[in-house]
């Protein structure tokens, strides 16, 4: 299968899909952080080719409940990263997932098919992700640790990279992408 995970820079989700013989590439504005087919460029860009199967993780800056606060004032950034999230969600491709924290993605546009946590697939802690599904069954749990006391996410140490270290795919979620929808 072809795959394209979009909005990916660590290569997590598009290292698990090859280890089990597929053809995914990761593509975004960074660089990744493993090597491996990596496209660094704007995934608008490659939307048209032929692909079997999109998984996205489109920005969460303007669409996250958690940065709420920092919506009143921009709008046309709000309106941007909604823009692209349509355009993913509408992408001809057969196969579509869509990740992201909850926020404005399930009010503006709609619900999503499914909400995880990465301790549902043996990582070690809780964060509400949401999942907007297209012809992809809903993921399976695979190895449940227990319940974490609080999302770990959440009270991650500050500083310069914060922003990357809470955006990388889990990895017991990507190997569950891989298993299930490869």
């Amino acid at each position: 299968m072809r795959v394209l995970v979009a909005c990916e820079f660590s290569g997590r989700v598009r290292d698990a899909f090859r280890a089990r013989g597929h053809d995914a590439y990761s593509v975004d504005l960074l660089p990744t952080e493993k090597p491996g087919k990596h496209i660094q460029a704007d995934v608008r860009n490659l939307l048209s080719d032929a692909w079997d199967l999109l998984i996205a993780f489109p920005p969460c800056t303007y669409l996250s409940k958690a940065g709420a606060r920092w919506w009143p004032g921009n709008e046309p950034g709000q309106e941007q990263a909604l823009e692209l999230v349509r355009l993913l969600m509408n992408a001809p491709i057969p196969r579509i997932a869509v990740e992201n924290p909850v926020g404005a993605i399930s009010t503006q546009i709609c619900k999503p098919s499914q909400i995880v946590h990465p301790y549902w697939f043996g990582d070690a802690y809780a964060k509400k992700t949401c999942l907007w599904l297209k012809y992809l069954p809903p993921l399976r749990s695979t190895g449940v640790r227990p319940v974490p006391d609080s999302e770990y996410i959440v009270y991650m140490p500050g500083g310069r990279d914060r922003a990357r270290n809470r955006s990388r795919t889990p990895n017991g979620l990507a190997l569950a992408m891989a298993q299930q929808w490869g």
